[in-house]
């Protein structure tokens, strides 16, 4: 046995030299971490032209082309504070409104600004019954806004701070984006714009456009909405969505998330166009809202089987036209008495209630069409109607 001890002991110290010790050629730890430096500025210099520009790109030059120009919002909002039924009697919140309790809540956002002399874009929930709201500027300051306009329908808002000659960032054209073309969201996520005063940025791509949610339950209208898998996260919502030349195609306005347990991005965000932005803007400038009043001119009822069988329809589906007000829309349009509607902006019509479900689920104004599809004298013809606007 003592032999196999003595055999064993050798074959162990024989090894050692090899598995734990040091050759001459091998590094110590510290040779090691000397190596691993940061390069000189002189290493840099030497290394090949094409690896050094090929981290700039276009993505790269457009974040740095508008990056100046995208603002964290600060938001403190007042809220009804519910805390029992009492408050919720009508009669109470008629006669003694302002015994009802209310609570400063503190939100935030993301904007961007869109003229040297301060003016900021953002979505109306963003700053939706704001007392007050602080915008933070990439030199690091911060400065109080005023609101200029809001349109609750398209979720727009804007709003104005006290500065000169501040970097802006200018429209692109919504329609002309490609699905499938790298995109770029920049905001303010969960307010870490606060922490060194520079937007997040994340890339994606254009996943699909036109997308129509028609009329929510709140009454907004998200409509030919830019869908892009870039991430959009909470704080973004206000923030720009700009293509490869550094262009606002859209504004990042609100994302489908995995449920409650994942409130975060799963890659489905949803940004209003710019051409739809550029329709309001003028408005919000000037009166502060967006005029929707309307009209055509035109009165349409359901059509009675019998007035079906006299007009030798071949079905009651569709409107029949009742009358046109002289000198109106619909009186330009070459449209007659007894014309019967069959569709609208290419959706087939049944009743009356459908062309102004097609129109609730539209924003619509003066000067927008609408494309009819009217019969005459059993032939099909294609109408084009423009709103008038109306004036408050």
């Amino acid at each position: 046995m003592s032999k196999v001890r003595t055999v064993f002991l050798s074959f162990i110290l024989c090894i050692l030299p090899f598995g734990c010790g040091h050759s001459e050629d091998e590094m110590s730890i510290q040779e090691l971490e000397l190596q691993a430096q940061p390069g000189t500025q002189a290493e840099r210099d030497r290394a090949p032209d094409g690896i050094v520009t090929s981290r700039h790109n276009a993505i790269t030059r457009a974040v740095e082309k508008v990056s100046d120009a995208v603002c964290g919002i600060n938001v403190t909002q007042i809220r009804e504070s519910r805390r029992g039924s009492y408050y919720d009697d009508p009669f109470f919140r008629y006669f003694l409104p302002d015994l009802i309790p209310r609570e400063a809540t503190k939100s935030l956002g993301s904007g961007f600004l869109i003229s040297s002399d301060g003016y900021v874009l953002t979505n109306e929930h963003v700053v939706h019954n704001a007392a007050e709201i602080v915008v933070s500027l990439s030199d690091g300051s911060n400065e109080s806004a005023e609101i200029i306009g809001t349109d609750f329908v398209t979720d727009l808002a804007l709003i104005k701070i006290n500065v000169k000659n501040a970097p802006i960032i200018k429209f692109g054209d919504s329609d002309s984006v490609l699905i499938g073309e790298w995109v770029i969201a920049l905001g303010n996520p969960f307010g870490l714009f606060e922490i060194n005063a520079k937007p997040t940025v994340t890339v994606g791509v254009i996943s699909a456009i036109d997308r129509d949610f028609g009329r929510q339950r709140n009454t907004r209208v998200y409509q030919d909405m830019i869908q892009t898998d870039a991430a959009i996260n909470q704080g973004n919502s206000g923030g720009p969505l700009v293509n490869g030349l550094g262009e606002v195609i859209g504004l990042n306005t609100f994302i489908y998330t995995g449920g409650q347990s994942n409130a975060g991005s799963i890659g489905l965000g949803f940004a209003i166009p710019s051409n739809r932005i550029l329709r309001v803007l003028d408005d919000l400038k000037k009166h502060g809202e967006v005029n929707r009043s309307w009209t055509t001119g035109l009165s349409v009822e359901d059509i009675p089987p019998m007035v079906a069988r006299y007009y030798h329809l071949k079905s009651a589906d569709g409107v029949i036209v009742t009358n046109i007000g002289g000198k109106s829309p619909a009186a330009e349009a070459g449209l007659e008495v007894g014309d019967v509607i069959i569709e609208v902006n290419g959706a087939k019509i049944q009743r009356e209630k459908d062309i102004w479900r097609i129109i609730d689920n539209s924003d619509l104004r003066g000067g927008d069409q609408l494309r009819l599809k009217v019969l005459r004298d059993g032939k099909a013809y294609n109408v084009s109607l423009e709103l008038r606007e109306v004036e408050d």
